[in-house]
């Protein structure tokens, strides 16, 4: 059956993590032959270590002062990432296309003031109010900045975003974890292929460093304490993650709209495959496997590099390996690369990471060379033309894409 669908350019950029700010600095630490040297902080939250996000320079990309002072960090990434993908596709400065860019943002529930927090429960828990409730609601509204109550809403982002940069038309956002993100870039790729936007900015942030959060994922007996390591190493153990900061935004546009403005693109999306299961029994590598049926026609038999937002939590992490070098029974020699490893787990930002990497190494015409010496990675050797990426949830969801070269035809379809 035909389909007359747009394809989907990968035309800008914007990343900022541990590893460093742009793709340059991202290739430098991950260009074959290179050794990364992930950035890890054991300190600040220990036992359980962070890949903290490199310094950058907010002014650059948010320059009033008055719009730095009502964002906590976790904006000034998004924002500041946001504004490197909009400057990478030649966008920034030209109100006319900004006004045309979609916006989807995946994200979290926003940061609080930890200070203002650990004043209220300290004064609570030494008894020193006579009426607990009234004290909490007139510190709240006193003493929290009006974006921080009761914590930053996730659209603030891209409110933020929109104020900042610009981007002033359809505004959507995602949350739900690692599965927002995929949920982001999706509905931007279907808008796309079916003719119901041309350009997009796409992506989210995350920050590790942020006590609060470690404490609600420790809650649930999901990390990694004591000494990090690659992901691969928790395989045989009750595993956890190892989160990491990072900011990472997408322009998605058109084929037909990125060649009539002359934008040159990294690489094709072609097509993401995304459920949810219960998670019990082997109802993930079910779902995983119906998601594989709906892309196999268009993964030719031979090497294939594979790109993996692999969490590191049990027994997930075996799961998602046992499915990916499962890919050999269909012919496909998988070169795998667990992403945590060198990044951390990155959340809501996992995927649109994975499909920027995905277009880095397609762009460079060389894949990565495996990031540990675990057996569990093989090598690549060739340019990449096509790059599978598998990014299960820590809890739930499930989901595939591809990303192309963007001068090779399309497979699978008539």
């Amino acid at each position: 059956m035909s389909t007359e669908h747009s394809e989907v350019w990968v035309t800008g950029i914007g990343l900022v993590s541990s590893l460093g700010e742009g793709l340059d600095a991202h290739w430098e630490q991950l260009a074959p032959g290179k050794t990364p040297s992930p950035s890890v902080d054991t300190e600040s939250q220990a036992p359980f270590p962070v890949h903290p996000v490199v310094d950058f320079d907010i002014s650059t990309q948010i320059p009033k002062r008055s719009d730095q002072r009502q964002m906590g960090q976790w904006q000034h990434l998004g924002t500041y990432a946001a504004g490197l993908a909009l400057d990478d596709a030649g966008i920034s400065h030209n109100p006319d296309l900004l006004a045309q860019t979609n916006m989807i943002v995946a994200a979290g529930g926003g940061e609080r003031d930890l200070d203002v927090d650990s004043q209220i429960m300290e004064t609570l828990a030494a008894g020193d109010v006579d009426d607990p409730g009234t004290y909490l609601n007139n510190t709240l509204m006193t003493e929290l900045r009006p974006t921080l109550f009761l914590a930053q809403l996730s659209n603030l982002m891209a409110g933020n975003i929109s104020i900042v940069h610009g981007v002033t038309d359809s505004s959507r956002t995602f949350m739900g974890e690692e599965m927002a993100g995929v949920s982001a870039v999706e509905t931007a790729v279907s808008q796309i292929q079916h003719g119901q936007g041309e350009l997009f900015l796409v992506g989210g942030a995350y920050i590790a460093e942020r006590a609060d959060m470690t404490m609600l994922w420790e809650f649930g007996h999901t990390l990694w304490p004591g000494k990090p390591g690659p992901v691969w190493e928790r395989k045989d153990s009750d595993g956890g993650m190892v989160m990491g900061s990072a900011g990472a935004f997408l322009i998605l546009e058109s084929k037909e709209h990125a060649e009539a403005r002359g934008a040159r693109p990294y690489a094709r999306i072609d097509s993401i495959a995304a459920g949810r299961s219960s998670r019990k029994g082997d109802a993930a590598k079910d779902m995983a496997a119906g998601l594989l049926e709906t892309i196999a026609d268009r993964i030719p038999a031979g090497p294939l590099p594979v790109l993996t937002g692999c969490c590191g939590v049990q027994p997930q992490l075996n799961e998602e390996l046992e499915f990916l070098k499962n890919l050999s029974e269909k012919g496909v020699e998988p070169a795998i690369r667990g992403v945590t490893t060198v990044l951390g787990n990155t959340l809501e930002t996992q995927f649109p990471v994975n499909v920027i990497l995905a277009s880095l190494a397609i762009s460079r015409g060389a894949f990565f060379d495996p990031f540990d010496d675990s057996g569990v990675e093989q090598e690549f050797t060739g340019e990449p033309e096509q790059v599978l990426i598998s990014n299960w949830g820590h809890w739930r969801g499930e989901s595939l894409a591809l990303v192309d070269k963007p001068d090779t035809p399309l497979r699978g379809q008539d």
